[in-house]
């Protein structure tokens, strides 16, 4: 029979690591004389219990939300993260040692799954002190995840901790103990001083190793260090074993040791959570990009050429905004020579203003940017006013990205050991795209500003008596030939390998003695699309035979009868049927021909979406730019039946700009390291209350809704609800009010203008997220559900456009022409 204890939380609390010292007797009598004997005995107990010695490991791996370490105390090695280790120290000071209540307390920390499960389940709400409570207004701790490449994992590293000895020379020798080990590599603990370097050569002895297992005379194993990380006066070192000999018998030895104990020991899976995790917070963010990556060629005359532009639901308006009225692109018309020389010399940002005088059925485009109106000012807030009276006129942002095409994929982080639907999936650039990505040398991002507030304050800008002729200078005259660019919509579910071709033509199925009659819909190299004229009783994997009757009738080289083909895909109906070239030995005689007709006709042939474009350059040219994503996001996540907002998404190159600026203050204002607080945008209680309200009515079709926040920072007040003010641009309802609080803003500190663009996230793409998270799962179920659940919270995305600069400008040009006025 169990006792409850938790009514007597308090006295646990009170008396915990006492029982056996002196006076513990009378002051325990003294604090339970009100209770039964029986109750105060049975408390007495528990007391005791808890202050007795454990002997018990504690391996925390795949149950807590965080990345667990080997952790000796006396001899004992457990598993715990960080939270848990200081649990335990903590508890071994009060007890005087390792006990159960020692024991009992790392179990059960805040940030076990078990208890983080609990809390969401019944939905808790604290109640506490004041003095808590205005800590917990302070903080708004979010996570950054950072997106890039990641590590190919090639081999599988078990968590292995046993005694290493490293030969370092004649004399010198230092122990250590293994953190992880795979067949060709090993992590070491070293937790005295010995010097190393990356590249240094070292030998290994596997002393833990050899009193169960005798490798004989070579038994010392060269290794050399790819990394090192220092921990206080501990030593992390990753070493990979160098000059293995053929046939090695240690290798076939870890070979089976690795896979008959990889599920005793764990499999390491550091790499793979983060990996999944960061990959799908990226696919939720690039789902809903509202600005337009444009992939720029150079060409030999120095021309800038826009290649591809990735596009959204978001942001559509913007790319058709840069369109021609025969619908061909305009984008040559904002992203020119001299602007895209100015950015890379530079490495800011630009402004753009623009508009579209419609003529005879025509498009003629006008655009003026901050350098060029640097000379003239006078004329150039002349231009913006002038623009800002059309319904056309734009304000747009461009700056400009690097690009490193050796970052054009990002494999799984998982063992060579893939099945072949993982390679589909995620398989590496082909050779042709990588031609086509070594064309490219820059990513233009492009941004578009205008909304409401802003049109309002440049319609104040004065146009009157505007030099008409200079005006015409601005104007972009028509090319003869149409821009040729690709756009490529986001997308996770085309997994298309091939280019595809509408065509309609007969053809006959035939399995087992039944045939089938139908009529294509569109084919490729290595497959095509039929529709039966009668449902067929197929399933997806029969193989079947199919001939083409009025295609043999135009060759005679080519056999067409009786090819074989496997059903990929059929429809409920049973009348629509995908289907895919069967190769056993030889070469199949279809791909031969459909290859042939494709490579004559391709002028002639129609093309099915996405037809001409290199297969896997869609996906290539997505991860490049998530590689480098300029505008940073956040994720709101559903916590029960509220909204969460505890994720900052950023890509590694991008990294720079969130230690600068507004993202440099929220870490700072943090009290987590590595965390970001965002007390600067979420302690406004409209504004969190807008983004709640806005995604209970919004759709993950519906285009991205924008609030904009003021936010005013004093770096000299050491409290932050002193030193940070936010204002939503409707608390500031009047362009006065505004102006006033920018000049305050100024006067004091330093001013943000952040536009914060909201959108439903659509559903996961799980077929692309799976592989690993089938692979986690696999090693630590409770991990891989907790993941899972994490992903299917995610509810909408925030992007952060900072759109500082190009307020400020306003506001510095409004105020000059109030000042004029005033003089007058």
């Amino acid at each position: 029979m169990s006792t409850d204890f938790s009514k007597h939380q308090s006295l646990i609390t009170k008396f915990r690591g006492l029982v056996n010292k002196a006076g513990f007797d009378a002051k325990f009598s003294a604090a339970t004389n009100k209770l039964a004997k029986t109750e105060s005995f049975l408390l007495k107990m528990e007391l005791k219990r808890l202050a007795s010695p454990c002997t018990r490991s504690i391996d925390l791996r795949g149950l807590v939300d965080g990345d667990c370490q080997i952790f000796d105390y006396q001899g004992q090695k457990h598993f715990l993260d960080e939270v848990a280790i200081s649990v335990f120290n903590d508890n071994v000071e009060v007890y005087g040692g390792y006990t159960f209540g020692v024991y009992e307390a790392v179990k059960n920390t805040e940030n076990n799954f078990r208890n983080i499960y609990k809390n969401e389940q019944a939905n808790i709400s604290r109640i506490t002190p004041k003095a808590s409570s205005t800590v917990e207004k302070k903080q708004y701790s979010a996570k950054a995840y950072l997106f890039d490449n990641y590590p190919d994992r090639r081999e599988e590293r078990m968590n292995f901790a046993v005694a290493i000895t490293l030969v370092l020379g004649k004399q010198s020798e230092a122990s250590a103990t293994s953190v992880d080990i795979s067949v060709s590599g090993i992590k070491l603990r070293l937790t005295n001083e010995t010097p190393l370097s990356v590249g240094q050569e070292i030998q290994l002895v596997f002393t833990g190793l050899e009193q169960e297992f005798h490798f004989g005379k070579d038994s010392v194993f060269i290794y050399q260090v790819q990394n090192k990380l220092l921990d206080g006066s501990t030593q992390l070192i990753g070493c990979q074993r160098i000059d293995v000999p053929e046939r090695d018998g240690f290798e076939q030895f870890l070979k089976g040791f690795i896979q008959g104990n990889k599920r005793r020991y764990k499999i390491n899976l550091d790499n793979s959570i983060q990996s999944l995790q960061a990959r799908s917070f990226e696919q939720f963010a690039l789902m809903k990009l509202n600005e337009l990556p444009v992939f720029i060629q150079q060409g030999a005359d120095g021309h800038v050429i826009p290649k591809y532009v990735l596009t959204t639901t978001n942001s559509q308006p913007s790319y058709q905004y840069w369109k021609h009225e025969d619908n061909s692109s305009a984008l040559n018309y904002l992203i020119t020579k001299e602007r895209f020389l100015h950015l890379q010399a530079q490495r800011g940002s630009l402004l753009v203003y623009s508009f579209i005088h419609q003529h005879q059925g025509k498009s003629f485009f006008y655009s003026m940017d901050e350098l060029q109106g640097k000379n003239d000012m006078a004329f150039f807030t002349q231009f913006i006013g002038f623009a800002a009276s059309k319904d056309s006129f734009a304000v747009t942002e461009l700056s400009l990205l690097d690009l490193d095409i050796n970052k054009a994929h990002s494999p799984f982080t998982l063992s060579s050991a893939v099945t072949k639907q993982q390679q589909y999936i995620n398989s590496p650039p082909s050779d042709e795209v990588f031609k086509n990505l070594s064309q490219l040398s820059h990513i233009i991002v492009v941004k578009s500003l205008q909304d409401k507030e802003s049109l309002h304050d440049y319609q104040q800008f004065s146009y009157s008596g505007i030099d008409r002729q200079k005006l015409k200078l601005f104007g972009h005259k028509r090319l003869k030939d149409k821009l040729p660019v690709d756009e490529i919509g986001i997308n996770y579910k085309n997994q298309r390998q091939e280019p595809r071709f509408k065509y309609k033509t007969p053809a006959i199925i035939a399995c087992q003695s039944i045939t089938w009659s139908g009529v294509s819909e569109d084919f490729s190299v290595s497959g095509l699309k039929l529709n039966l004229d009668e449902p067929a009783v197929l399933a997806a994997g029969d193989v079947v035979h199919l001939s083409f009757p009025n295609l043999q009738k135009i060759t005679s080289a080519f056999d067409l009868k009786g090819l074989p083909y496997k059903v990929v895909r059929i429809n409920k109906a049973k009348t629509t049927i995908n289907l895919r070239v069967s190769v056993k030995e030889h070469q199949h005689i279809g791909r031969s021909f459909f290859k042939l007709l494709i490579e004559k006709n391709r002028d002639k042939l129609t093309p099915d979406e996405y037809a001409m474009l290199t297969p896997g350059l869609a996906e290539a040219l997505r991860t490049l730019y998530a590689t480098q994503l300029a505008v940073p996001a956040l994720a709101v996540q559903t916590s029960g039946s509220r909204y969460k907002v505890e994720t900052l998404l950023v890509s590694e190159a991008a990294k720079q700009i969130t230690s600068e600026g507004l993202y440099g203050h929220m870490q700072r204002l943090s009290d987590r390291k590595g965390f970001y607080n965002l007390y600067p945008i979420l302690s406004n209680l409209q504004a969190s209350s807008s983004i709640d309200n806005h995604l209970k009515k919004l759709l993950a079709t519906d285009e991205s809704v924008t609030e904009l926040l003021y936010i005013a920072i004093n770096p000299n007040i050491e409290q932050i609800e002193r030193a940070v003010t936010t204002k939503l641009a409707s608390e500031l309802n009047t362009p006065e009010l505004t102006r006033f609080f920018i000049k305050k803003s100024l006067k004091q500190g330093e001013l943000y203008c952040i536009k914060l663009k909201l959108s439903r996230a659509d559903s996961p793409q799980m077929e692309y997220l799976n592989p690993e998270l089938s692979y986690i799962g696999s090693y630590a179920i409770h991990r891989g559900k907790q993941i899972e659940q994490e992903i299917w919270s995610v509810a909408g995305i925030v992007q952060l456009f900072d759109v500082t600069t190009e307020t400020l400008f306003r506001y510095k040009v409004l105020s000059e022409q109030e000042m004029s006025l005033t003089q007058h």
